[in-house]
């Protein structure tokens, strides 16, 4: 796992490293009390409550007890696989009985994570899970032009850094995928081109290496420590159930 965009340089322009993409050892943990459901603001529920939380961001009660975030690449099939299994449940048993709130931070293991994250993170904050959630979901359309050598990607490379991502998303097919699912192409365009976008991803990864020692994805953080054995949907299913969102 690299924790550096390397601006300058990509490390691999063929098969994506995803060496960095997998979960950790069991922590058990005790069994909790029963955390009481919290009603929704009127005419909402928890997860269509939405904001931008420092590098991420989160659904759900502000206020919940359980705080749970996710470290997510959007090149990681375990991550993609952890979404597939967990999409409808988690908002419906967790997040909407204001119980858990759930935080998305983008993570970076290659360089095509920062592009997407600084897209998904472009659009307004509600826009932010429908994306995450189509890039997780169609895992495989998503990663089909990043997963093999693209033509122009070199020469993308040796392009300004405000015309250099433009163009790396156009190589590698990432700019199609976001337009089909709604997002205009002035927005990516946009995006792309103010480099501070993408760094930022970059920055969050660092700043999750840093804070939780991060060595793979997905990682979760509940109530600001590292949850280790989780990585599979039921295991963290179990974990908040046991934390009491049961």
């Amino acid at each position: 796992m690299t924790a550096s965009l390397r601006i300058a340089l990509l490390s691999s322009l063929g098969a994506l490293a995803l060496a960095g993409c997998g979960g950790g050892a069991d922590d058990p943990a005790k069994e909790k009390d029963v955390v009481a459901k919290v009603a929704p603001p009127a005419g909402k529920t928890w997860s269509q409550v939405v904001r931008v939380d420092g590098d991420g961001v989160v659904m759900g009660n502000p206020d919940a007890p359980i705080k749970l975030e996710e470290f997510g690449a959007f090149t990681c099939g375990h991550c993609a696989q952890f979404a597939k299994d967990s999409h409808e449940e988690l908002k419906r048993d967790f997040v909407d009985t204001g119980r858990v709130s759930y935080k998305l931070t983008p993570f970076m293991l290659h360089p095509v994570d920062a592009i997407a994250g600084a897209i998904v993170k472009c659009t307004t904050p509600d826009r932010f899970f429908p994306l995450a959630d189509a890039t997780f979901l169609e895992h495989e359309a998503f990663i089909a032009g990043p997963s093999k050598p693209q033509p122009g990607i070199e020469e993308a490379m040796k392009l300004p850094p405000a015309q250099r991502f433009v163009a790396l998303a156009k190589g590698w097919g990432i700019d199609q995928f976001y337009q089909q699912r709604g997002v205009p192409a002035a927005t990516i365009q946009q995006c792309l081109s103010k480099v501070e976008n993408v760094e930022a991803i970059e920055k969050g990864t660092n700043a999750g290496v840093e804070k939780y020692q991060i060595t793979g994805t997905p990682t979760f953080i509940i109530n600001g420590q590292v949850v280790e054995g989780v990585a599979a949907w039921g295991l963290l299913r179990d974990r908040l159930r046991t934390m009491g969102a049961r």
